[in-house]
């Protein structure tokens, strides 16, 4: 498996484990439920994780 596949599925597998790890409502974060926030943050976050992945590709086919 390439380092670039395993930094694509970081954000896959929080998602995914989501409602094991974040089931709660409190503490409430911007006045949203933990499990919503938790959502949200990782979906901003995967783009950062896509754009890292996009560079370290860019970077292997420049080689």
């Amino acid at each position: 498996m390439r380092l670039t596949h395993l930094i694509a599925a970081i954000p896959c597998f929080a998602l995914l484990f989501a409602p094991f790890l974040a089931n709660r409502v409190e503490p409430r974060v911007l006045g949203l439920p933990f499990l919503l926030f938790w959502i949200m943050f990782w979906i901003v976050l995967t783009t950062v994780f896509m754009y890292i992945v996009f560079l370290l590709e860019k970077n292997k086919t420049n080689e």
